[in-house]
């Protein structure tokens, strides 16, 4: 296939890429490598992509309306993975108007893209941050997650909507992914793992939110793009079940579909850094810290729906996951 892949100098994107390519996949990916973290970083991970055959290398920004029209225009991709967006919870309270600007205007180009260059399935990514305030857990895609408390939450369940719309008006196949806390290899400096590896090889203290209490589903990036791959090659159908008197989130009378992908086994964060204190070979220094705004106190990943429509179940330990991060990282950093 020829997929368009947004986003893939990013952690994931780059990833999907690499195993897209791997499998005889032709990938046009789009970036704009901006500087929210590392440039570097991301250039190392377009390096690992650059000479494979069937790659195509696109810098472009996605609130570029007139440059993702020709983009459509001249690839015609038969299908397109949209991974780029502004990312970051706690960024949103500095900068909220680069998730607006992101987040609603770029999805906004990437559903006229397909509307106007029919593909044969979008898929996107949404997050486990749309589930905010509900404590029911695990966390299921059937839920109503209308109570985001964060504005980055809220953009990516306002792609959600925007995905069934134009699913609706344009009969375009639409699956969402909420993913959650993903990690490993070739990962995002301003995310946890890496933040506490850096500080705690340098001997600097980290900063332990909500005093460690908190749990997150922590999900490595094989098993993500795992999912992403499957779900890729499963086109959304309608739901002949779909009941409008009892409206189900996760399905629709159009072929609109959403799925979790997460471990489905929370870890509590104390124990996630005991693991990598173990993978080191050396104490942290802790800041233990209130929750900060934003933030959900817990997420749990339910599964089923993955398992039922794809036969597929992410299933990497966190002790592995982490190792094989720390392994990374030592060698890319040479420390």
């Amino acid at each position: 296939m020829k997929v368009l892949v947004t986003g893939h100098a990013g952690f994931i994107g780059s990833a999907l890429s690499n195993k897209l390519l791997m499998r005889g996949d032709q990938v046009i990916g789009i970036d704009n490598v901006n500087d929210y973290y590392d440039v570097s970083l991301k250039h190392a991970r377009l390096q690992r992509l650059k000479d494979r055959d069937g790659f195509t290398d696109i810098r472009l920004d996605i609130k570029d309306a007139e440059g993702m029209k020709s983009v459509f225009q001249t690839h015609t991709p038969d299908r397109v993975v949209h991974l780029a967006a502004q990312a970051g919870v706690r960024y949103s309270l500095e900068n909220p108007r680069a998730y607006i600007d992101t987040n609603i205007h770029g999805t906004l180009n990437i559903l006229e893209g397909c509307r106007h260059f029919p593909v044969e399935h979008l898929v996107y990514a949404s997050t486990s941050s749309v589930y905010g305030a509900n404590t029911n857990m695990p966390f299921s895609v059937h839920d109503n997650v209308d109570h985001p408390v964060s504005l980055y939450a809220s953009t990516k369940k306002a792609n959600e909507l925007m995905a069934h719309n134009y699913s609706h008006l344009f009969d375009i196949p639409v699956t969402g992914l909420r993913f959650f806390t993903v990690y490993g290899p070739w990962g995002r400096p301003d995310m946890a793992l890496f933040l506490f590896t850096r500080s705690i090889l340098a001997g600097e203290p980290i900063n332990v939110f909500n005093y460690g209490n908190h749990t997150r589903d922590f999900t490595y990036i094989d098993d993500i793009v795992e999912g992403i791959i499957r779900a890729l090659d499963k086109v959304a159908t309608p739901d002949e079940s779909w009941d409008g008197d009892n409206p189900d989130p996760a399905s629709s009378k159009v072929p609109y579909r959403l799925y979790n992908i997460g471990s489905n086994n929370p870890i509590k964060l104390s124990r996630y850094i005991e693991i990598l204190e173990d993978c080191l070979g050396k104490k942290a220094e802790k800041n233990l810290l209130p929750l900060q705004p934003g933030d959900v106190a817990d997420t749990f990943a339910d599964v089923q729906a993955l398992i039922d429509d794809m036969g597929y179940k992410p299933s990497t330990p966190i002790e592995v996951g982490v190792s094989n991060f720390v392994k990374w990282y030592r060698e890319y950093y040479k420390v």
